[in-house]
């Protein structure tokens, strides 16, 4: 399903069961593969692949070239809870991911959106598969990040400090 308020470009690609919402940019031969969910406000950048199920959360932007496995989830909310007279109350993620030039991110790899401003993923950087990055965290140009990893929120990693 593509929503008509949503640009595709005409060399891009959007197979089976894939929902792109309103306000989406596909670029030129992008590919949103089988089951992939594009949420309102979403950018994809020339020559990006989305192999399959994968889920871009409001507002997400993906550089040229990316790769993102199946299942990846970018754009969820982060672990955001404040203590409330006992209990806990959810803290509104109103930031965003942004993705560099010729990022990969590996198969059920999960990056939350910003609790305020947008977590950044910069170019080149490669992530394996199952790795947790948190709202907010910074990831530097060109890191690699290996398997099974977890990165808790506001961390900053590589060159982006």
């Amino acid at each position: 399903m593509i929503d008509p308020g949503a640009s595709v470009d005409a060399t891009a690609w959007v197979d089976a069961q894939a929902c792109v919402a309103s306000g989406v940019v596909i670029g030129p031969r992008a590919f949103v593969g089988p089951g992939s969910v594009l949420l309102a406000g979403v950018q994809l950048g020339a020559d990006t692949r989305l192999v399959a199920r994968v889920t871009l959360g409001e507002g997400v932007r993906v550089g040229s070239r990316c790769i993102l496995h199946p299942g990846a989830v970018i754009g969820a909310d982060g672990f955001g809870h404040a203590p409330d007279a006992g209990a806990y109350v959810k803290v509104p993620q109103v930031g965003s991911v942004v993705l560099g030039d010729d990022v990969e991110v590996g198969a059920n790899s999960t990056i939350d959106r910003g609790a305020i401003g947008d977590t950044e993923i910069g170019e080149g950087v490669k992530i394996d598969n199952l790795v947790q990055i948190g709202h907010n965290c910074k990831i530097g140009a060109h890191t690699v990040i290996a398997g099974c990893s977890g990165i808790s929120g506001s961390v900053t990693v590589g060159s982006a400090a």
